[in-house]
């Protein structure tokens, strides 16, 4: 969580505006659903959930917009990579998953998308939520 402190300590000084700054922070979904085998990650991602929340709140008289991405599984990191080997717990939730909805892993420009309107002013009165991308696998 400390990174994620230090950088918004850093900026807040000059995101500071009427017209407002958005911040985004991008963690994991293992901080909104409890998985097995990934409870300490999941703490960690819920802790800096609650820090952008709590920004929100006191940023919003400054003109401060604070959100979480929060994907499950990016695809063609190697992080997805190593996780979805074949008999792997994610690759058999995955493979239950696609036939039902034609869940997988999220796509990089899928979150950029999100990033891009949560930063637009479209998104103004979008502040201190946790967003999941990923295809609704959570919601199975």
């Amino acid at each position: 969580m400390a990174p994620f402190f230090y950088a918004a300590h850093a900026v807040l000084p000059t995101i500071m505006a009427p017209n407002g700054s958005a911040v985004i922070n991008i963690t994991s979904n293992a901080g909104k659903v409890a998985t097995p085998g990934e409870s300490v990650i999941g703490a960690g991602m819920a802790a800096i959930m609650q820090f952008t929340r709590g920004l929100a709140i006191e940023g919003k008289r400054n003109g401060i917009r604070a959100n979480t991405i929060t994907p499950s599984l990016v695809e063609g990191t190697p992080l997805t990579n190593r996780l979805m080997a074949e008999g792997s717990f994610a690759s058999k939730i995955f493979a239950k998953a696609r036939p039902l909805a034609g869940f997988g892993p999220t796509l990089p420009r899928d979150l950029a998308a999100l990033a891009l309107f949560l930063s637009s002013p479209e998104a103004a009165l979008i502040t201190g939520q946790a967003i999941s991308v990923n295809g609704g696998i959570s919601a199975c």
